[in-house]
């Protein structure tokens, strides 16, 4: 028998020198062994643009 866990979906973005820590932290709180532990995806962000300010790209992350 399977036992299915609840699925969340966690959505961050990081300065390219944070991306490895990040991963072994979501592995570390993440992960139980179990199927459905999910996956992690890293992918490039081209821009960012705070709406508020008006700031771009790091300074709005």
């Amino acid at each position: 028998m399977v036992d299915f866990l609840p699925k969340v979906k966690v959505e961050v973005v990081v300065k390219d020198e944070d991306v490895e820590r990040c991963i072994d932290a979501i592995l570390k709180a993440a992960k139980t062994g179990k199927i459905g532990d999910g996956k992690i995806f890293v992918t490039a962000v081209e821009q960012v643009v705070r709406i508020r300010t008006g700031e771009t790209d790091e300074e709005a992350v």
